[in-house]
């Protein structure tokens, strides 16, 4: 009997240290390492993940979808990805003494250790990578916007030129460590994105109603409309991406058994939606009000007067989606340094860090500037990864874990957005294929 007692010991022994280890990789990784967030730095990191610069092409999604559809589909998908975001919030903490502090334990813990991972993961990625690409482009379209406006005499500069001026910021910014780190940049992004959808609507406000202003399909052929109509389901879709961070932005609020981290987080969500709204619905309505079917995919460009306040208005641009580029690439951040230092058993350093975000900005600066036209592949993206994470997955892991009555509230609620969002699914990337290849027939590289 005697000898197994040391046996014993050493595996204790064991199990300590790994969990110490475990421990001591969590206080590293960007996630989980700072959880004393207050309650409005979750107001605006959801602002900032939320309102993309995706705003100013509402009126041109509202063009394509008409008044009626499109107020309808406006405010269903506020109200839906209200009611989803609510369900996340709630889902965060509903083991006792366990926090789902990414997407992808949650789906684990719903569907199961490995299809959570593959159903979760994939999807999650291309949400942050591509968001993270569009920006790249984004910023560096605005930033060539205002050096045009700004002097019109200047030599034209190549718009590759100007995506790596603004990847130069990322360069630095992605080597804070973590979200409570980067809430300065988030605060400036949040504010900076009410800044310039009230630009956007009252410009147009003053402009006053164009004259014979249409508000007519702008399309000749009937296939045409039909595709634009899916392809504006897609723009919208991707104007209420906020859910893929919002575990992880949950994940800094600290938590204990008697003040749970969904009381100020829900709070945070509540004043973020409200700010949305702000920013959304009056960018849309004012704007294709205004113009009719005749509004550029950029309000922005619809405005080319007053110069110096359609200057100013991109340069919020500009900052705002350095800050949105920042808090979408943090989970991503976090997977691959999860995955180099629990699956590879690299030592967590600031060198590894180093290494893999320069990586990634380097990985998304270039494929921004060898497909600037990523708006199209934004709508085909949008209606592929948007539409699950956003619409219907967290309907999906409600369903699964909580298993409510059939036919009551809970299930018709969450069986109605789970329709909803798989006819976005299937209708958004039909459309948004079109518009792409009608715009790489006459692209070419580096141009």
């Amino acid at each position: 009997m005697e000898t197994q007692a040391p046996a014993e010991d050493s595996y204790d022994k064991l199990v300590e240290e790994k969990r110490a280890r475990e421990k001591e990789i969590d206080a590293w990784l960007p996630i989980t390492s700072s959880r004393n967030a207050k309650w409005w730095y979750s107001a605006f990191h959801n602002v900032t993940a939320m309102v993309g610069a995706g705003v100013l092409s509402l009126p041109y999604a509202m063009a394509q979808l008409g008044w009626g559809p499109g107020v309808v589909i406006l405010i269903l998908s506020w109200i839906i990805t209200l009611y989803t975001l609510w369900q996340m919030v709630e889902m965060h903490e509903m083991v006792p003494g366990k926090r789902f502090d990414r997407y992808h334990e949650l789906g684990q813990h719903a569907f199961g250790e490995k299809l959570g991972l593959y159903i979760v993961v994939p999807q999650q990625l291309i949400v942050e990578v591509g968001v993270c690409i569009v920006y790249m482009v984004t910023g560096g379209k605005s930033l060539k916007k205002f050096h045009d406006l700004v002097c019109k005499d200047c030599k034209s500069i190549k718009l590759t030129y100007f995506i790596m001026i603004f990847a130069s910021v990322h360069f630095v910014l992605s080597h804070l460590p973590n979200f409570n780190s980067i809430s300065g940049v988030s605060l400036a992004a949040a504010v900076m994105s009410l800044s310039y959808s009230t630009i956007a609507w009252s410009a147009s406000a003053a402009k006053g109603v164009k004259e014979n202003v249409e508000y007519g399909y702008k399309a000749k052929s009937t296939a045409g409309t039909v595709f634009n109509f899916f392809s504006a389901l897609g723009e919208v879709a991707f104007a209420y991406a906020g859910h893929n961070v919002v575990l992880e932005i949950q994940a800094t609020i600290p938590s204990t058994p008697e003040k749970p981290s969904k009381g100020p987080m829900w709070k945070g969500v509540v004043v973020a939606y409200i700010v949305v709204a702000l920013c959304y619905f009056p960018v849309a309505l004012v704007g294709y009000w205004m113009f009719g079917n005749s509004v550029e995919d950029n309000i922005l460009e619809t405005l080319e007067k007053p110069a110096w306040l359609i200057a100013t208005a991109n340069m919020f641009v500009v900052i705002h989606v350095i800050g949105s580029y920042q808090i979408y690439a943090m989970p991503v951040f976090d997977m691959m340094e999860t995955v180099l230092v629990k699956k590879m058993n690299f030592r967590p350093s600031w060198y590894l860090r180093f290494v893999v975000r320069n990586f990634y900005v380097a990985a998304t600066m270039f494929v921004g500037m060898t497909f600037p036209f990523f708006g199209g592949l934004l709508a085909f993206f949008g209606g592929f990864a948007f539409a699950p994470t956003t619409y219907f997955l967290p309907c999906v892991i409600w369903l699964a874990i909580y298993k409510p009555r059939r036919y009551s509230l809970s299930w018709w609620t969450n069986w109605i957005c789970i329709v909803f969002g798989v006819c976005l699914m299937v209708l958004s990337p039909i459309g948004g294929l079109r518009t792409i290849i009608i715009q790489a027939k006459d692209y070419k590289f580096y141009s």
